[in-house]
């Protein structure tokens, strides 16, 4: 359960910022999700409500979770397509040969914060 370490890294990377600028109020944290990194976003959406309560400036910061869908790319014919639709097979030209090129990360979106 890789969540409750991508919320202890977002919760370190926002403290950081917090320290650096001079915040009071940190309102919300947006985090995109990529709909084939295996990171469930009602789990991470529980473990920030839990850890939150932890921290010294995050208390009563939401967290907002974005769904990053996933894209491949077809080596044969150069098109993109829906990854959790096709899987793996082209829709297009039929072919195996394709990559994943978006839906496999997470990113801290936007810190809404003064």
């Amino acid at each position: 359960m890789h969540e409750l370490g991508t919320v202890n890294y977002v919760i370190d990377e926002v403290e950081k910022l917090v320290e650096e600028h001079n915040l009071t109020v940190v309102a919300s944290v947006t985090l995109q999700i990529g709909e084939v990194s295996g990171i469930v976003p009602e789990y991470i959406v529980d473990f920030w409500n839990w850890a939150r309560k932890k921290t010294r400036y995050l208390q009563d910061t939401e967290m907002k979770v974005e769904k990053l869908e996933a894209v491949t790319y077809c080596e044969n014919c150069g098109k993109t397509y829906e990854t959790m639709k096709y899987a793996k097979i082209c829709p297009y030209c039929k072919s195996e040969d394709t990559y994943l090129i978006q839906g496999n990360e997470y990113m801290i979106k936007e810190i809404e914060a003064m």
